[in-house]
């Protein structure tokens, strides 16, 4: 019944969506928007239809299964010489009309404007006495309410985050629609109303306890619903988006780095009040190497009984890295896929915290600049290391299977049984020397799905958040005070916290502000990798163009007494650095349209 009326409302969408006309039933059985909201389990089947537009992140680019880190310096794809997405990226193929990034299974312009129109449309007739005749439970309805505004606000973000400032449209379109009077707006207009949306939101009058409503803690039957932290995770990357060199680099507007940092603590504040705490569970060393393994390798628990970081899981599409980004030893993997790029590999620190590489003599990245300061062996490179390194990252010598110590090690030397091929048409064997461990239970294979989900905010990101807004604001030693009763903060406090419950040491004070940057921005590189911040953090740096020409991998050979030699190799040179790919080109199908209807050039620079 429940797909019916799902079937029903996407017609009634198809009839109605551009008014909240009275309408009748249509004689060929389609339903009106009048008959939608006069009754409960329709209006609740349309307001579970605004929220089906939430991404599901992953390996969800085309039909090659391909992750976000292969278009940016995360990782080199294996598929780099298959015709699809990933080849076409790194050759140059990219235009207004084609783009490999929107070639996935959904297109973000279409999918997230067609899920705003449905929340605009559910807002609109909610509230109206002669629509909404229903006598709905008043909680409810200003929970879904709630929800569907943070939907929306979540959607704006989405679009924003990859087109710039895009059409504000609040209402549903009349049939008479004068599209001549449309503009696209501004990133930073975007950006308020993104944050008002939530703050509305969050001024609902909670219901915790209660089975309905917008509430901090959900039910694990109620995985796909909003939460106020959502809204608070939107609120805090938007901030921080906003006050980034790419929307804000002279200072001049609205979001500086002080009304960023006041939003990101104010929201990380709520979330700690709440009860949201990093992760920290150790696992049974035969099931995960840490805690931050084990993480990734779990379902999410919504009403947070164990699991209290997770804000936000994508809700049914697993990784399946053992399958998209396997190595060849694993049963029933296809692919090598997103091999980690060397670049990534550098930035782990030693156990000890020091940093083992400091940069690049050369500019093809093949001369590492050793810190003679550190334990880094460079003939012994995988040795104490920092332990996200062991769980996100599949290197030479790493043990597969934890429950059997002498189980498969991984080779990645040249003929090893994941070794690097000179084949560039054998997509099993990793570009790079390395494959993704992050996500990847070794238990999973072509009997058993055991791969995580990937989570789309958590609270580590709010801490970061906070920590980039307060460094580049205040420094990173100032703690800044709480309005919600948390726990004052520095940026550098913020940091530790993450680094705390990854098993490092933490960052010592009194560090200058760009010397902290550089710590900083290796810090979100390594916690957040694969989750598919890094492809967005580059661009909003406006650093596009030192990190994204090319990676370089890690080619070892084994010699004939059992030792290694290692060396550093440069892959194809993509040309995805220059600063048209800031942005995603808008379709320019999309462009003339509004050429005609507006006489404005809608498109972004250099597209």
């Amino acid at each position: 019944m429940k797909n019916l009326i799902n079937i029903l409302i996407v017609a009634a969408f198809a009839l109605c969506c551009s008014s909240c006309a009275d309408l009748d039933i249509a004689s060929d059985g389609r339903v009106s928007l009048n008959d939608i909201f006069n009754r409960y389990e329709r209006t609740s089947a349309y307001y579970s239809n605004c929220l089906g537009y939430m991404p599901q992140v992953g390996f969800t680019y085309e039909n090659t299964n391909t992750p976000l880190a292969s278009f940016c310096d995360e990782a080199h794809d294996a598929n780099d010489n298959q015709d699809g997405p990933v080849s076409k990226w790194y050759k140059g193929y990219t235009t207004s009309e084609y783009n490999p990034l929107t070639a996935s299974y959904m297109d973000p312009w279409s999918h997230y404007f067609e899920g705003i129109r449905r929340c605009n449309t559910f807002l609109l007739c909610i509230d109206d006495p002669e629509m909404a005749t229903y006598a709905f439970n008043e909680v409810e309805k200003n929970g879904w309410i709630a929800e569907v505004r943070v939907a929306r606000a979540f959607y704006y973000l989405q679009l924003i985050k990859r087109y710039g400032g895009v059409p504000l449209i609040e209402t549903p379109y009349e049939t008479n629609h004068d599209f001549s009077t449309d503009k696209r707006s501004s990133f930073e207009e975007c950006a308020d109303f993104i944050i008002a949306e939530c703050d509305k939101a969050l001024a609902t009058a909670e219901s915790e306890g209660q089975s309905v409503g917008f509430r901090w803690q959900i039910n694990d039957n109620e995985r796909g619903k909003l939460t106020r932290a959502f809204a608070c995770a939107v609120k805090s990357q938007t901030a921080l988006y906003a006050a980034s060199p790419l929307w804000n680099d002279n200072g001049a507007g609205k979001y500086t780095w002080e009304k960023a940092t006041e939003i990101t603590k104010e929201t990380l504040d709520l979330c700690l009040k709440h009860g949201f705490e990093l992760y920290s569970q150790a696992p049974d060393p035969t099931i995960a190497q840490n805690a931050y393994a084990y993480y990734f390798i779990t379902r999410s628990d919504p009403s947070r009984s164990w699991d209290k970081e997770t804000i936000y899981e994508t809700t049914s599409w697993r990784t399946n890295v053992w399958k998209f980004a396997g190595t060849p030893i694993t049963s029933g993997m296809e692919k090598a896929g997103a091999g980690p790029s060397q670049e990534l590999i550098d930035s782990y620190e030693m156990i000890d915290g020091t940093q083992p590489i400091l940069g690049y003599s050369d500019a093809e990245h093949l001369q590492p600049i050793l810190n003679t300061a550190s334990s880094y062996d460079p003939k012994n490179p995988y040795a104490n290391r920092d332990p996200r390194f062991y769980a996100s990252i599949y290197h030479n010598g790493s043990i597969r299977y934890l429950d059997q110590p002498n189980g498969d090690v991984v080779e990645t030397y040249v003929g090893g049984n994941c070794g690097i091929s000179d084949n560039v048409t054998d997509i099993r064997y990793t570009r790079t020397g390395y494959y993704m461990r992050k996500f990847n239970n070794f238990k999973s294979g072509i009997g058993q799905d055991a791969d995580g989900l990937m989570r789309i905010f958590r609270l580590g990101e709010l801490y970061l958040n906070f920590a980039e807004a307060a460094y580049q604001a205040v420094g990173p030693d100032v703690q800044v005070a709480s309005k919600v009763g948390a726990e004052a903060l520095s940026a550098r406090d913020a940091v530790n916290k993450i680094r705390t419950r990854a098993g490092m040491p933490v960052l010592s004070a009194g560090m200058s502000k760009d010397a902290f940057e550089k710590r900083y921005r290796n810090e979100r590189r390594v916690e957040l990798a694969f989750e598919e911040h890094r492809f967005f953090d580059v661009r909003r740096w406006k650093i596009l163009s030192e990190t994204d020409n090319f990676v370089t991998g890690m080619k070892i050979v084994k010699e004939d007494d059992g030792t290694f030699t290692y060396n550093r190799i440069k892959l194809a040179s993509r040309g995805t650095n220059t600063d048209k790919y800031l942005l995603y080109p808008i379709k320019q199908t999309e462009v003339a349209k509004m050429l005609k209807h507006t006489g404005t050039n809608w498109q972004n620079p250099g597209w």
